[in-house]
């Protein structure tokens, strides 16, 4: 594909107010990309915003809105077409995860987890990318996650979900790849986000090694920029190792493993104990 004029670009970005999304928001501003800011807390996105654009000239528009909601995808897309918003760019960054065994859980949560996670990015890629390719050109990025390559014992409706968003996005390249529109996942592993404060404990990336949002976001536009680029990308040399566990071992040993690895009471057992 040609190289992207960032300078030409106004990119959608959800989950904007922290994390991935902040990190995608300040690179693509830098970049000279004007912004659709889209996530629940407006006075975030608001001081978000008045930063970028004294910072880099750009536009960045201030979205409040709950993607929990049963017609998130049609919301956005009026709102932005009121505010006279042709956009070129989607990435849908928002999403949550929730951590216990599933037995254990609010069913309610759980519900929300799978509208936020799942519904609202179908729904805004079905939004914005018939747009695009009736346009000839654009991009939508969906944030998987390593989570979708394996079972997730005890996170198993977010990792249910990010498989699907794999899945998914994987199949929309496909239907896609001769449209000029780029389409592909970005699967992050543990990366220094709300992510663990949201969920509520530190056992939801299992105390693994973080990894800088900055860097997924260098990982997703280095892709981006790629002449071919493939259906999914990601992030880390080590992550992309531990992919191929799937690969490597029975579906059975791969879920006892994950099991083994999510356990929290291994992390808080001494190891001459444990031993």
């Amino acid at each position: 594909m040609p190289a992207i004029d960032y300078r030409r670009q106004t990119i959608l970005i959800t989950g904007a107010s922290s994390g991935i999304g902040e990190s995608f928001a300040r690179a693509l501003a830098a970049r000279g990309s004007d912004l659709v800011l889209v996530a629940r807390r407006r006075a975030r996105l608001e001081a978000l915003a008045t930063e970028l654009e004294r910072s880099h000239g750009v536009t960045a528009t201030v979205i409040s809105q709950d993607l929990g909601s049963s017609s998130a995808g049609a919301d956005l897309s009026a709102a932005t077409a009121a505010a006279g918003l042709r956009v070129t760019g989607i990435i849908n960054n928002a999403g949550f995860g929730s951590f216990g065994d599933f037995v254990d859980e609010d069913a309610d949560l759980f519900a929300r987890e799978i509208a936020v996670d799942i519904s609202a990015p179908v729904q805004i890629s079905g939004a914005f990318l018939p747009g695009m390719v009736a346009e000839g050109e654009g991009f939508l990025i969906n944030v998987a996650s390593m989570s979708a390559y394996v079972p997730t014992p005890r996170m198993a409706v977010y990792g249910a979900a990010k498989a699907f968003i794999l899945s998914f996005t994987e199949s929309l390249w496909a239907e896609t790849r001769a449209s000029g529109v780029t389409v592909f996942a970005l699967s992050p592993g543990a990366t220094e986000t709300e992510f663990n404060t949201v969920v509520g404990t530190d056992d939801a990336t299992s105390r693994a090694r973080m990894r800088a949002a900055d860097d997924v976001v260098l990982t997703a536009l280095a892709h981006l920029q790629r002449r071919y680029p493939g259906p999914s990308v990601i992030d880390g040399t080590s992550n992309k190792l531990s992919a191929n566990i799937g690969r490597v071992l029975s579906r059975r040993r791969t879920a006892e493993l994950m099991h083994r690895i999510t356990d929290p009471t291994r992390r808080r057992t001494p190891r001459s104990a444990s031993a």
